[in-house]
């Protein structure tokens, strides 16, 4: 394929020490909402604190909403956005991972709405439907991990535990940040595990994207860009979280995995890991992406339907002498047993193996769009298998 539609109107300041620029760019508003976790770690490292002193400097007021949870829900989202409107925000401000900026997207679109019930505006089985009736208030990002993309793209993972959808939510005009603060040295307190996890998390977006069948010119660009940065620098960065040449290149190669989504997308696979997650909510999402890879992409290699493409990204991750599709699946292994994760198990996080089916069911039915941008189409009987052997 050799068009392809490209729009991220994201302006991205990368390197080290761009927080300390924020002051310096034009607000796009006068009282921010500033969207945290509901850990510690953005207080602990001092991000926080940075990020206040320069909202100040440009002069902005703001309020803390510190509700965000990994996988983050609904409820998480409605309450951001209820506190937003209390206090008269025209603009959010992210300061956090992908959990924090896929809620901050989603709070900044569901503030000037007129519903309380943000599922009015999801495409799920279970949602409204709706295209939101006012303009979304602008968003800045400013990411303090490696994992999402999520500064670079127009929509969230969002959880609705009652119904039991992890899925995309948003992408409407207007969801792009306006600025996205790239600084490495706000993630040198990530932990080894987190780092990998969140490591893989990109490294599969773009993986995902060069064996979808809306691969096109400018996405094997970007993927190629990530699959290479991911193989060359995550193990170092796992290993010291210090080394800043290792952090500066696995967040370019992080957003440009964003890039990949805006250009091409994601295939089945992350349909499947959110449906994990929805269930077992306290599985790290890259966590359970590992879980599956091996035999998520061993299933595409046996149905040879992009072998050459599979080669490619052997190579791309540092199998120079790469012959056949099978060598990928060497280099993905390597790359987990350098980082440390090559044996994580479903088993430790409640998961049963009698589950594949509802997994299987549950990805498909919530996620469905990404299943249709797979090489090839499937059976949920194919999908249940792929959860079975990755079972541990």
């Amino acid at each position: 394929m050799s068009s392809y539609d490209f729009y991220a109107p994201v302006r991205v300041l990368f390197g080290q020490g761009s927080l300390k620029k924020l002051h310096t760019l034009e607000m796009p508003g006068k009282k921010a909402l500033l969207v945290i976790s509901n850990g510690k770690s953005a207080k602990m490292n001092g991000s926080l604190a940075t990020t206040e002193e320069e909202l100040t400097k440009a002069g902005v007021s703001y309020v803390i909403y510190n509700g965000i949870g990994a996988n983050p829900l609904k409820s998480a989202v409605e309450e951001g956005a209820k506190v937003g409107r209390e206090n008269g925000a025209d603009f959010i401000v992210a300061l956090g991972g992908g959990s924090v900026m896929d809620a901050a997207k989603n709070i900044a679109m569901f503030i000037p709405q007129s519903s309380d019930d943000l599922w009015d505006y999801t495409f799920g089985p279970h949602g409204g439907k709706k295209t939101p009736e006012n303009p979304v208030l602008p968003w800045i990002a400013i990411t303090t991990s490696a994992g999402t993309g999520s500064e670079a793209d127009a929509a969230g993972v969002i959880t609705n535990p009652d119904t039991f959808e992890k899925i995309g939510v948003g992408g409407f005009p207007g969801m792009f940040a306006t600025y996205a603060i790239v600084d490495p040295e706000l993630m040198k307190t990530v932990p080894q595990a987190y780092t990998a996890y969140q490591g893989f998390d990109a490294l599969f977006h773009s993986v995902e994207g060069y064996i979808s069948n809306r691969h096109n010119l400018m996405g094997d660009m970007v993927q190629r860009a990530a699959i290479e940065n991911i193989g060359k620098y995550l193990p170092r960065a796992v290993k010291d979280g210090n080394d800043m040449e290792a952090r500066e290149r696995v967040a370019f190669a992080n957003t440009m995995s964003g890039y990949s989504m805006d250009v091409t997308a994601c295939t089945s696979e992350h349909s499947m890991e959110h449906a994990m997650s929805a269930y077992h909510q306290h599985l790290p999402h890259g966590a359970g992406l590992i879980m599956l890879s091996r035999e998520y992409f061993s299933f595409w290699i046996s149905r040879h339907v992009c072998d050459d493409r599979f080669i490619d990204m052997a190579k791309f991750l540092g199998k120079e002498d790469a012959t056949k599709p099978e060598d990928f699946i060497t280099a993905l292994t390597d790359l987990q047993k350098a980082c440390g994760v090559a044996d994580l198990k479903m088993s430790d996080y409640g998961i049963q193996k009698e589950e594949a089916m509802t997994l299987a069911k549950n990805a498909r039915e919530t996620m469905g769009r990404l299943f249709a941008c797979d090489p090839a189409e499937t059976t949920d009987e194919e999908i249940a298998g792929i959860y079975e052997r990755a079972y541990r």
